[in-house]
């Protein structure tokens, strides 16, 4: 060992292995190679320390990580899956917890003490069903305590599995709980209004398939918390009951363990928006004192219900509804609704309404005396009525308007019968106002609509009735589809006139018509159209919602944008895919990203190298308990 003369007199500095002698560093030769080589507890130099001590032995360079590719969740452990994008931080940590030998050591092994210190993900063809990350390690070789350095690759094989959500959805008869929705009408608007609500809450999450019937739909769940949940969101949105059953299907009687089958019955209540009601005399002195002649404002938890010639309104809770059960004296049908045309309209100012209280501001402004004419009798006869409704301020000279004819309309009550006959019922109930191409009729006004709604993934129920043969078979196959289409734009009509239903739930603007057009037909020249706060504007509409896409525009912008985000089914259902360009999501998450250019000339493993200072330290170990 050659070690050099200090001069006489000269101050020396001494700090950890490499000493400073006179401003001349201390050398010793390498006990391999003979090298000159800074003193280290090893008395080794990097090369030789390094061919002879191996950082990343006991450490697993590959791994195998499972994806299901219809939801492309990955599997965790213990049969979880968990939803994480590609290059996140999510995705890392799934990684790291398959990488075995970074885990913490017991104390009784003695292959050294192991730390993380960096990880980055390493580019890899889209399709090559491969991740890499870039590990950097340093591990204690030596029992004097030398550390050494060193980055490696380790390379994740993805494979393919279903998860078990998956799996019971390609089964057949492996539901646990089944929830039943049905309501005793003639029409399906409130299932069409349910089916937004569900895809805005997303409250379909978690079930295996939906079935739809004439009177309703059967939701299948895989377990019965899952049903359980929605059948809460259900009760917070309608007024229902519930009935609950269950079946046994098999027990273990040494386990003492039962498999049953789980059905949910829930009931909607009979009434729907813009039904006119004539409300028994307690219930209406209950709500207020309203009037008993009421219109259904609309359908939540509590039926809203409105006066149409005061404006008073009310709300009829689930219990006292199901308590004492009534049916509407008149359906809002297409059949029993009259068009009429405004000719004019008086402000009519209430100081107090039926139920003998003052009549505020808001209500009383918007109150009107309208009067209208029928559509059919324009042309033919010069006859026109006059009557007050709620929907006043929204109505000016030349609009369209729905509404009941009391003199004709047939009701189904008796005391409304009796009400009718006394006078005391107005001759004409406006229900709502018609807008865009509805009103002038043009035959094309559904496609010319300026809003969009998504729809569920729904199976036909009533398959016997569907594999009915015949002439019989084909008619009533035909009319049950003219019924759907008649339903779907009655709500879409009912959807267009009311700004409140609007805000729950989501409409959307095709890209296939322009905004300046629609920006020119929304402006209106007057002040009267700025009193109409229940016409659709732009602002209520959402983007992204491409209709008639070619199968072919997901695959070739997968193709330029690079690698896809994993996103779950229910995700990826009526929505845009997202792409993310290469090491964007990393970047977002604060982790390392090799580039292509880089990556492919990477070694899979580098050159270890000492770590300066040679000492663990009590902090270093407690930094990254969980890889040490």
């Amino acid at each position: 060992m050659d070690i050099e003369t200090i001069q006489p007199g000269a101050a020396s500095v001494c700090s950890g292995f490499g000493a400073s002698i006179g401003g001349t560093a201390a050398t010793i030769l390498c006990c391999i190679c003979a090298a000159p080589i800074s003193p280290n507890p090893s008395n080794t130099c990097s090369s030789c320390l390094a061919s002879t001590s191996d950082v990343t032995r006991g450490i697993s360079t590959e791994a195998t990580l499972h994806q299901c590719r219809g939801c492309g969740r990955w599997h965790q452990d213990a049969g979880k899956w968990i939803g994480c994008e590609l290059e996140s931080r999510e995705l890392m940590a799934l990684c790291l917890s398959n990488v075995s030998g970074l885990k913490k050591r017991s104390k009784n092994d003695t292959g050294g003490k192991v730390r993380l210190v960096d990880a980055a993900w390493v580019w890899t063809e889209p399709h090559s069903m491969r991740l890499k990350i870039r590990l950097t390690i340093q591990r204690e070789v030596t029992m004097g305590g030398a550390i050494l350095q060193q980055s490696f690759l380790v390379t994740f094989v993805v494979r393919n599995q279903q998860c078990l959500e998956c799996q019971a959805a390609f089964r057949q008869g492996t539901w646990k709980s089944l929830v039943q929705v049905r309501q005793r009408v003639g029409h399906k608007r409130t299932f069409l209004y349910l089916e937004q609500l569900i895809l805005k809450h997303g409250a379909h999450r978690g079930c295996l398939s939906i079935e739809t019937f004439k009177d309703g739909m059967d939701f299948y769940f895989p377990d019965k918390g899952k049903a359980n949940r929605f059948i809460s969101f259900l009760e917070d949105v309608v007024p229902m009951k519930v009935k609950s059953s269950k079946k046994l299907i098999g027990t273990d009687d040494k386990s003492n363990v039962s498999n049953y089958k789980y059905t949910n019955l829930v009931e909607i209540c009979t009434l729907c928006k813009d039904d006119l009601l004539f409300l028994p005399k307690k219930l209406a002195r209950h709500i207020g004192n309203i009037s008993r002649l009421v219109l259904v404002k609309n359908i939540s938890n509590v039926i809203n219900v409105i006066d149409p010639l005061t404006g008073q309104t009310g709300n009829i809770e689930g219990e006292a509804y199901w308590r004492e059960p009534f049916r509407p004296v008149v359906t809002a049908a297409r059949t029993r609704l009259t068009r009429y045309i405004v000719l004019g309209k008086d402000p009519v100012y209430l100081e107090r309404n039926l139920s003998k209280r003052g009549v505020n501001r808001k209500q009383r402004a918007k109150l009107a005396s309208i009067m209208a004419a029928r559509e059919s009798d324009l042309g033919t006869n010069d006859s026109h009525l006059e009557e007050l409704s709620h929907l006043g301020y929204l109505m000016k000279s030349g609009d369209v308007c729905l509404g009941y004819d009391m003199s004709e309309c047939q009701v189904v009550d008796d005391d409304a019968e009796e009400a009718r006959a006394a006078g005391k019922f107005p001759s004409v109930v406006f229900v709502r106002k018609l807008y865009g191409g509805v009103a002038t009729g043009e035959a094309d006004a559904a496609k010319k609509r300026m809003f969009r709604l998504r729809r569920l993934d729904i199976k036909k129920g009533d398959e016997e009735e569907q594999k009915s043969s015949g002439r019989r078979g084909k008619k009533s196959k035909n009319k049950e589809a003219e019924m759907e289409i008649v339903d779907e734009e009655d709500f879409m009509q009912e959807l267009e006139a009311d700004r409140e239903m609007r805000t729950r739930v989501n409409i959307y603007r095709p890209d296939n018509i322009a905004v300046s057009r629609e920006s020119k037909d929304e402006c209106g020249d007057g002040d009267e159209d700025d009193e109409d706060d229940q016409k659709i504007t732009l602002d209520e509409l959402l983007d992204n919602l491409v209709l008639n896409s070619k199968p072919d525009v997901q695959d070739d912008a997968a193709m330029q944008g690079g690698e896809v985000a994993a996103l779950g089914a229910d995700a990826q259902e009526g929505a845009v895919m997202e792409f993310v360009g290469e090491g964007e999501r990393a970047v977002k998450d604060n982790i390392g990203y090799v580039g292509r250019d880089e990556a492919l000339n990477m070694q899979a493993k580098d050159t270890a190298v000492p770590v300066v200072g040679n000492v663990w330290g009590k902090d270093f170990m407690k930094k990254d308990e969980k890889f040490s």
